[in-house]
């Protein structure tokens, strides 16, 4: 088995990583929160203060960073891994960033003789720590089918979508596709019960049509049952992204825009701390007059 680099290891990483142990894989890990580390380490793994310390370690490095700059950072930053002199040169990142982030980091890394292959997760935590993520690879076909064992380890639904930067695309498409989602059962439930059709029978309709679905009905669930799981939704950041993105390739997208907006008046009102059928909840009890709750 390889000995593997992590940096990133908070709510989705660590789930992540702590599935490569279980594979057999040793593991390095880096995070600048080292409590999170601590778990990981209880198993196992071995922590490094910095990302070229982490590279210089392993044999493959592996991320899951929250924002653009902590990629920019790890990759190209003071004590990054273009500052390694041995151990890995292939960088499989998964963070949910944008597109422009991760061709900008390759090229940068590249001239120290990087190679990298850009994945992104479908999932949340409890996703994570189970190993059942769905995982989208694009970059180099030879370098995804040479580490097709290490995904298999992490997720399932493993698919390869092309080239450098698509997976980053497909995580913003499919956080789109579930925000209009979201907002739409929400905002068709809502009109229903007003109209004196409770959402328990608008479930059962829907689980009884062709419109059903395995993650309609989880939404279903988690509306008919109000057990909105208190956590940070990242959806409306890579909505955000999606939405810049097509800004630039001149494509209109208004449905991708209003869902957006209603997480921003969530957020404006103290009622984003909950998953995105929670905040969708949220938003729509505020707008059509009712209390939250």
């Amino acid at each position: 088995m390889a000995t593997l680099g992590f940096i990133g290891t908070g709510g989705m990483g660590g789930g992540m990583a702590a599935n490569l142990i279980k594979a057999g894989h040793r593991l390095v890990v880096n995070d600048l929160r080292r409590e999170v580390t601590r778990n990981l380490e209880s198993q196992g793994a071995e922590f490094k203060e910095s990302p070229k310390a982490v590279a210089e370690a392993s044999e493959l490095v592996l991320s899951m960073l929250p924002y653009n700059e902590a990629v920019k950072q790890v990759g190209l930053g003071k004590g990054g891994l273009h500052e390694a002199a041995k151990g890995a040169k292939i960088w499989i990142d998964f963070s949910s960033i944008d597109k422009k982030t991760i061709l900008e980091a390759n090229e940068g890394l590249a001239k120290n003789g990087w190679k990298i292959l850009d994945a992104s997760a479908g999932g949340v935590e409890e996703h994570a720590a189970a190993g059942t993520l769905s995982l989208w690879v694009s970059g180099p076909n030879d370098l995804f089918d040479r580490h097709l064992s290490i995904f298999q380890a992490m997720g399932k639904n493993i698919i390869h979508v092309g080239e450098l930067g698509n997976a980053k695309l497909v995580k913003n498409a499919m956080a789109m596709f579930a925000a209009i989602q979201h907002m739409g059962l929400v905002e068709i439930a809502t009109w229903l019960k007003k109209g004196g059709v409770s959402e328990e029978t608008f479930q059962t309709v829907l689980r009884k049509s062709q419109s059903h679905s395995e993650a309609l009905e989880r939404m279903c669930q988690t509306l008919v049952s109000r057990n909105f799981k208190p956590r940070k939704s990242w959806m409306p950041k890579d909505v955000g992204f999606g939405l810049e993105m097509a800004k630039e390739m001149q494509v209109p997208m208004p449905f991708s825009a209003l869902a957006y907006q209603l997480f921003a008046i969530a957020q404006a009102n103290g009622l984003d701390g909950y998953e995105a059928t929670g905040i969708a909840h949220h938003a729509y009890a505020l707008i059509s007059g009712e209390k939250k709750g």
